[in-house]
This record gives C-alpha cells, structure tokens and sequence, in this order.
C-alpha cells in the first residue's frame, strides 16, 4: 500500500505556508503572526495516520475453502480461520499485505490478488509462492475459478487468464471496455461477467473474447456482482442496486432501497434471501420484490466490504473495522476480536 508524500500535506498547511510568505506581500487583512501550537494532527495529518499500514484494520475478502474453513484476506496480511470456533488455524506472512482478492483452484492451492501482483499459497504448508507474471497491472482487484479451472486475474487495468497449474498467463484482455475489472462472476453457462468503470462486459470463458457488452447504466461503475438463483445479474453500484437479465441485457429493476446507496457486496443465501452490504449498513432483502427484511446492527463499522453466507449456519461480514459474523436470530453481529480495533 503506497502512501502519499507527507511533505504534500505539510506544504498545504496554510499556517506553515503564511511563515514562508514575505511580511510586504500580506494583505493588510491577515497580518504576519506565528502559527498556533499545534495539539491535534491536521486533519490531512489525522487521515495519513487512519489510513496508515499499522492502524488499518479492514477486512476486504473473505473465501470459504473446499474443506469449509475461511479464508480472512485482511490489510494486516492473510488468516485461515475454523468458521465454527472463530479460531485462527493458520496466519500467512504475506510481504505485501494489501489484498484486493481470493480464489481457490481445483486442486486447493489458494491464490491471493495484492497491489503488488498474484501469490499462490499451499494451505498445507503456508508456503507462499510468488507468480511473476506480466498483468495487465500489478493492482489485482478481482479473482474467479471458471468451470474449467482456468484462474481469471481482473486489474484495474484488464484482465487476464492463468493456467494455475502451470503458473502462466494464457491470454490479456488488455482492451477490456470499462478498463478496471473491478469484479467477477460466472452465469449458468460458465461465462464470464466483468463489472468495470462503465458498465458490464460478457467475457467468453473458452477464448477470452469479449461476447457482449451493457453499457448506460445508471452509476456506471459496476463495484460487485452476483448471479441470483434464477439466473439474474444483481449489479451493484455506487450509487444504485440492479437487478439485470443477461439474456435481454435489460434492466429489470432498480432495488428501491438502495437506490443512492453506495453497494459494496452482495451475495444470496441458500435460504433463497439476498445480503447486501453498503458503505453505510448491512440489509437482508427479499429477492422478488426488494423489500427490507432486516438491517443488522453491531458491526465494527457500517462500511461493509465483503460478504460470506452460510458457513458454520453464519455470514461472515468484513467490513472496514474488522470481521463480524451473524447467525439466525441473533439481535445484532458479533466482532471477531482478534480482526477489530479492539485487540491489538
């Protein structure tokens, strides 16, 4: 994760810059004075420190194993847990910690999308294995298994297609309309579905060519998908929650609810209901007619990131405070200690 020059924030202090500022340029309306004891970081100072390595406690993937536990892709680095204890079986010493996706391949290995490229790690061992490939970028953004275990990398500028066995790139999709591929999902043929900066593109799982695209959206950036079970795109968006059929590539709704909401995640429950989590809260939906069957309280934070259904009969919530899990009938979400800001 690279942060920015503090000097920036320094030289845009207006009280540090009236110091370097001549006495006969002052307006006669601000006269020289020396600057105020500084108690309090600035406010641009107090962000650099929120968003620093050591504090940042988000939990921005989450993936469920073949063998039923879970995977917790957090900024402070990756964790194997027992969903049904919340024990930590496992800690992986990852050298960039910034995670931006998880995906298993058919054989177990699990691959970890970084802002520095694609690791792949051998859940038996914790052995971390880099993959030096040429990525449209390093940014990973987004990860799929297709049907044919064939590993799909989105980046925020394309993407590409790995053979997880051999560790090669097979084929880019450089010219990827949209550009980011920001998520991925398959539909009930087993293509690939991309959601971009500017709308959604279809992705031939067999060639890497580009099958359709649904552009004119309303919030245009397309920021997570999900497949319901009828076969619908639920796409959601900055501002806006859809709900679209891929074989007319109509719109069929916009999710009342959500609409100028910032949705982050979204995923169906084997109960048939729809979790969708915001920047700002975390609904439980009737798929047919949207309405609000539950809004959950007692999360670390209202920003959700990512979402996990029915693993240990619980969801499991990132959000950008830490890990939470829910189970039916519970009043509110319960933080995972070791994963908050409580516990350091």
């Amino acid at each position: 994760m690279t942060l920015p020059n503090i000097s920036v924030f320094l030289t845009a202090n207006p009280a540090k810059a009236q110091t370097d500022v001549k006495p006969s340029e002052l307006t006669p309306a601000y006269p020289a004075a020396p600057p105020p004891p500084q108690i309090q970081p600035l406010p641009d100072e107090r962000n650099l420190e929120e968003n620093s390595i050591e504090t940042d406690y988000r939990v921005s993937n989450l993936l469920k194993d073949f063998r039923g536990n879970l995977w917790v892709g957090s900024w402070r680095g990756l964790s194997r847990i027992d969903p049904k204890t919340g024990k930590i079986l496992a800690r992986v010493n990852l050298p960039n910690i910034a995670i931006g996706a998880l995906a298993q391949d058919k054989v177990g290995r699990v691959w970890v999308g970084t802002y520095e490229g694609l690791m792949r790690v051998d859940p038996r061992t914790n052995e971390i294995t880099a993959q030096n490939l040429f990525l449209p970028s390093k940014r990973v953004l987004s990860m799929l298994v297709d049907k044919r275990g064939y590993l799909w990398a989105g980046t925020d500028s394309g993407l590409a297609l790995v053979s997880p066995d051999q560790g090669l790139i097979m084929t880019t999709v450089k010219n990827l309309p949209g550009v980011s591929a920001n998520t991925l999902t398959l539909d009930a043929d087993g293509q690939l579905w991309v959601g971009t900066l500017d709308g959604l593109v279809q992705v031939n799982t067999a060639n890497a060519y580009i099958i359709k695209r649904i552009d004119g959206l309303p919030g245009t950036s397309v920021q997570t998908l999900a497949i319901s079970p009828e076969g619908l795109i639920w796409a959601g968006m900055s501002n806006n929650l859809l709900v679209i059929d891929p074989k007319t590539d109509k719109v069929l709704r916009s999710v009342t609810p959500l609409r100028g909401k910032n949705v982050t995640a979204v995923r169906f429950a084997q109960d048939g209901s729809v979790w969708v989590g915001t920047s700002n809260g975390l609904l439980r939906l009737n798929p047919n007619t949207g309405a609000v069957l539950d809004q959950v309280a007692g999360l670390p934070s209202s920003r959700v990131l990512a979402l996990v259904p029915d693993i240990s009969n619980k969801l499991w919530i990132g959000t950008s405070e830490g890990l939470a899990w829910l189970m039916p009938k519970m009043n509110g979400a319960k933080p995972h200690l070791a994963f908050t800001r409580a516990v350091k």
